[in-house]
């Protein structure tokens, strides 16, 4: 029997000195599992991407525009009232770039600002009911079948994805600076 194909993120390819990752406690099969593993999430990212720009594609809206109209969805679901300064919260971004994405967002048919229920001062965001039905109808249906996947494993199984990955968030977040300073 062959060996797998190794992929873009096995650690014999993206390491193969040890200059990053200490393997010593690790036996071939462990490091070639791991490698699999890692292989996989490639393979997700790689999906996922192929999505998002399909969706951008369909939808003729960029990556920010695409997540605030997510954003106005999700709050809508929630009975939540999404204003400006919801959204540029969400996104990390400046006001004055939300202002520039709504501009855009509204003239092109995709969003509303109406006054503030509660507060004439403040204003809120909501996205278009053609908006929201072509987004459901493509993009949306498109996403949740990851649903199906989550489903098909068991409880105990989607605990222990689940763990794994917050886990690795949480190493990917770890504290600290990993960039050099440019000098």
């Amino acid at each position: 029997m062959s060996p797998p194909p190794r992929g873009m993120f096995d650690l014999d390819s993206g390491d193969p000195r040890g200059e990053m990752i200490d393997r010593g406690s690790l036996t071939p099969a462990e490091i070639a599992e791991i490698g699999d593993l890692m292989n996989a999430f490639g393979e997700l990212r790689e999906a996922e991407q192929r999505l998002a720009e399909a969706s951008r594609t369909y939808m003729k809206l960029n990556d920010t525009d695409m997540r605030a109209l997510h954003f106005l969805i999700v709050s809508g679901n929630r009975g939540e009232i999404a204003t400006p300064g919801a959204i540029a919260a969400h996104l990390r971004i400046t006001s004055a770039a939300t202002t520039k994405l709504l501009d855009r967002l509204e003239r092109d048919g995709h969003v509303v600002r109406e006054q503030h229920p509660s507060d004439r001062r403040a204003i809120t965001v909501s996205i278009t009911p053609e908006t929201r039905a072509s987004a459901i109808e493509t993009v949306g249906r498109q996403q949740a079948r990851r649903f199906y996947a989550a489903a098909r494993l068991t409880s105990e199984e989607r605990a222990v994805v689940t763990r794994f990955v917050r886990d690795m968030a949480a190493e990917i977040s770890h504290q600290g600076d990993p960039w050099p300073e440019q000098g």
